[in-house]
């Protein structure tokens, strides 16, 4: 009998229906040892050696395997392909007492080629991955056993931080304050519609062929004044075809940015599913069956055999034109560790239509994300037939330019993948201004109207999970395992809310980052936590992990002493609510006690005044014209409710219009669009200015 041993139970089904008769496949439940969870874990005083023991709830596990090892007569350890994988195999073999041989074998997919392959080429335990995930576990464990104790002095007990987790909140908040500081600057668009067999706009442009931005009003008029009732003509048509390649396979990262956005799922989610794809589950009629490749991956790479099987289908379902003259390659980012394989589907023959009404919806959505991408990538481009028109109002000392452009699609190409592919996230949009009319350098066109309008620059937009997992791949910080803990671990700790889709810091994660950056600068800068990435990726080329953690330590600690030493605790940036004071008229500031967030009065100690953070009126109630105030549910979700509750009972999850609509006697509810306010009704969709 030979055993197999795997991570995940789901994974070991799918591979023993692949082995059969004569192997046992079996589970380790991911980890079987690590630090020990009450103390540090590491002899920082004898090269950093660390403490590893068997976790509480794998002991059993652990019995079980020891039992199954002796019955057997060769032991695989077949744990995912990657730096964590083998460690636990490394792990393993210490436990299990197994000998230091050909034992390790690995796969980028769970199909039964690819097992029975792996099977064939066992290697000895890689101690160069193993170094590097020992390397990471050590140092993170450092930095988190070393800081909470400090955050947790300096503001509030039972406060804990991460290396890499602390980076990532600050750029959450650094991105908040952005938004706070930022000044809104007036600037004014100006259209011309004009008439012809389908009537169109243009956009102005420029003076003289020098691009001019309206500043505001007055600019405006001039402006007005200057181009009335003078002639449109057209000076400048460029006709051309645009090429638009594919987007490469799904990467981690990549995957998560476009589920998010286009599901609305949260990154943890994504990869809780993909994981289940890559480790096969049970359909209906087809058994226990895996469907996608290896999900934690930085690379675009695609294996030969994939790229051959993708130009079948591609040529057998569309036609030979939609495939690219030399199979497309794509460019690995330079960070890029580039282990494993893009994420695609296992086998183009299992189609996303085949199973949609045997996969859950979501396990569906995001196959059918991953084999679409994946099919599109190895298409040839979409072109378009592009149009650009610039066109001037004639005046007397100067011209006034304004430019239109559209496209309409010449040759599918690659979209001809999506069934739906103007919605698809990051590809293109379709067609834009396809039926403009067919103008001509020196046409004069016939004015119907100008048209204007008042606008205000924005400021940064907060980080989605989506845009968060970017910046942190685009800045180098954390890898592709790691993305979605990071995002799950500072909203557990409260240092980030969700504001609809977007991510927002709360005060607390504001002053948690704000204190780690006093005392611990590098820990927080983002520079040094990329260059950290890069040199422990060079522990698995071969560099000591312990001369890498040793070139660390000693500046960090005496940063952990100085910090324990320092009296002073960090001022706390304080957010103004824009209640007033009832006591002294100062407006009143957000402050975060043992129960949650209050409002208090910033003239302590000489007014001590005090309120619920439901104190803040927001609007009136429609129904009896007292205050609305914005409360907060045991959930911690915000409403709003009527201050004269019990009395009145009206409450809402939107801020309320003053009254009732005129229509229908619902409720009404304030809405913005284009920047401007209005009031909606929730029942007969009527509507009105503020």
């Amino acid at each position: 009998m030979k055993l197999v041993i795997v991570e995940s139970p789901s994974k070991a089904k799918t591979i023993g229906k692949y082995l059969g008769q004569g192997y046992r496949v079996l589970a380790s439940g991911g980890h079987v040892c690590d630090l020990p969870e009450k103390r540090l874990g590491i002899d920082v005083e004898n090269s950093f050696e660390p403490e590893y023991v068997i976790s509480d709830d794998k002991q059993r596990v652990i019995a079980n395997l020891k039992s199954t090892v002796k019955n057997c007569d060769q032991v695989y350890l077949a744990t995912d392909p990657d730096r964590e994988g083998e460690a636990i195999s490394w792990h393993l073999q210490n436990v299990l007492s197994l000998p230091d041989d050909e034992i390790r074998i690995e796969f980028n997919e769970i199909s039964k080629k690819a097992v029975q392959n792996a099977l064939t080429k066992p290697r000895k335990i890689n101690r160069r991955l193993v170094d590097a995930q020992q390397a990471r576990r050590v140092l993170d464990r450092i930095v988190g056993y070393k800081i909470s104790p400090v955050i947790s002095k300096k503001i509030k007990k039972g406060l804990s931080a991460g290396r890499v987790q602390s980076a990532a909140l600050r750029m959450v908040v650094d991105r908040e304050r952005e938004i706070r500081a930022f000044k809104p600057e007036e600037y004014w668009t100006l259209h011309a519609l004009f008439k012809a067999k389908k009537a169109f706009k243009a956009l102005f442009y420029d003076v003289d062929g020098t691009k001019f931005k309206i500043p505001n009003k007055a600019a405006l008029d001039k402006l007005l004044s200057q181009i009335e009732g003078k002639d449109y003509i057209v000076d400048e048509v460029k006709r051309s075809v645009q090429k638009v390649n594919p987007m490469p396979p799904f990467t981690t990262s990549t995957l998560q940015q476009d589920a998010t956005t286009k599901f609305s799922l949260s990154a943890p989610q994504v990869m809780q599913i993909a994981q289940q794809l890559y480790e096969g589950f049970e359909i209906e009629g087809e058994g226990h069956v895996a469907l996608v490749t290896y999900i934690r991956t930085d690379s675009v790479r695609i294996a030969e055999d994939a790229v051959w099987a993708a130009k079948r289908h591609i040529v057998d379902k569309f036609g030979a034109e939609f495939y690219p003259k030399f199979p497309n390659k794509f460019a690995v980012k330079e960070q890029a560790q580039d282990a494993h394989e893009a994420i695609r589907p296992i086998s183009l023959e299992k189609d996303p239509e085949s199973l949609k009404n045997k996969l859950s919806r979501n396990h569906y959505l995001i196959y059918k994300l991953i084999y679409d991408r994946f099919v599109a990538s190895q298409m040839a481009p979409a072109q378009y037939d592009t149009l650009k028109v610039h066109l001037n109002a004639v005046g007397e000392k100067h011209n006034f330019g304004f430019k239109v452009q559209g496209r309409t699609l010449k040759f599918a190409g690659f979209t001809a993948a999506y069934q739906d592919f103007r919605n698809h996230v990051n590809e293109d949009e379709g067609e834009e201004n396809a039926l403009l009319p067919d103008l001509k350098e020196g046409d004069k066109l016939d004015l119907k109207e100008l048209k204007y309008e008042q606008k205000f620059t924005k400021p940064p937009q907060r980080y989605t999970e989506s845009s968060l997992i970017k910046a942190m791949e685009e800045n180098g910080i954390g890898r592709p395992s790691t993305y979605a803990s990071i995002l799950s671990v500072i909203a557990k700790r409260a240092y980030t809310e969700k504001e609809g889709k977007n991510l927002k810091a709360t005060e607390l994660g504001e002053t948690v980052c704000d204190t780690i950056v006093k005392y611990f600068p590098d820990i927080m800068d983002l520079k040094f936590t990329a260059k950290m990435e890069k040199e422990l990726d060079e522990v698995e080329e071969g560099r000591k992990w312990q001369d890498l953690i040793g070139a660390f330590y000693p500046g960090f600690i005496s940063e952990v002493k100085l910090a324990f030493h320092d009296g002073q605790a960090v001022k706390k940036e304080e957010v103004v609510s824009g209640v007033k004071c009832d006591k002294c008229g100062a407006m009143m500031v957000v402050k975060e006690g043992r129960f949650g967030k209050f409002l208090a009065c910033p003239n302590y100690p000489n007014c001590k005044n005090i309120l619920s953070m439901d104190s803040e009126v927001v609007g009136t109630c429609p129904l009896c014209g007292k205050d609305v105030l914005k409360k907060h549910s045991k959930a911690g979700k915000v409403f709003y409710g009527c201050s004269d509750y019990p009395k009145c009972k009206f409450a809402s999850w939107d801020i309320p219009a003053p009254h009732l609509c005129p229509n229908c006697k619902s409720t009404m509810i304030v809405k913005k669009s284009k920047g401007k306010e209005k009031y909606v009704c929730t029942s007969c969709k009527y509507e009105e200015e503020k």
